[in-house]
Formats: structure tokens, sequence, C-alpha cells
């Protein structure tokens, strides 16, 4: 699994940040989203699609390493 951003879409309310702080980090500049690992261990997949359904704006995406981009994981 890897994890991608969009940094133009995020609206910086934190949640993936509440959900998986290993994850996901905020931006002290501007509020936004910024990974702290793009591939994060199987143990914690089930938990990032998780985050993905959740974000308001879209704006967190997961891809299997051998697979299209997964909106709704």
């Amino acid at each position: 699994m890897e994890i991608r951003v969009d940094r133009d879409r995020c609206a910086g309310s934190s949640l993936c940040v509440s959900y998986l702080p290993d994850v996901f980090d905020q931006s002290d500049d501007d509020g936004k989203v910024l990974l702290r690992t793009a591939e994060p261990g199987a143990d914690a997949a089930q938990a990032v699609r998780g985050v993905v359904t959740r974000c308001p704006t879209g704006a967190i995406t997961v891809r299997a390493r051998d697979a299209q981009e997964v909106r709704d994981a």
C-alpha cells in the first residue's frame, strides 16, 4: 500500500493526524497534511483505509503496489 496526499485539496481538519499520528502529521506553516511514511506496515492498512474514507476533502488516497488508485478502499 502506498499513501498519497493532495496538499492542494487538504483543508487542514487534522482528522488523519488524530486517527494515525504515526502515519500523518500536520504542517506548522499551513496546517495541511504531511506524510510521516508513504508505505505503512500491513498492520496499519485497515486504519489507513478508514482515514481515506473519512477525509472530508478526499485529499488522501491509497494505492496497492500493483493496482490502480483507490479512493474508497
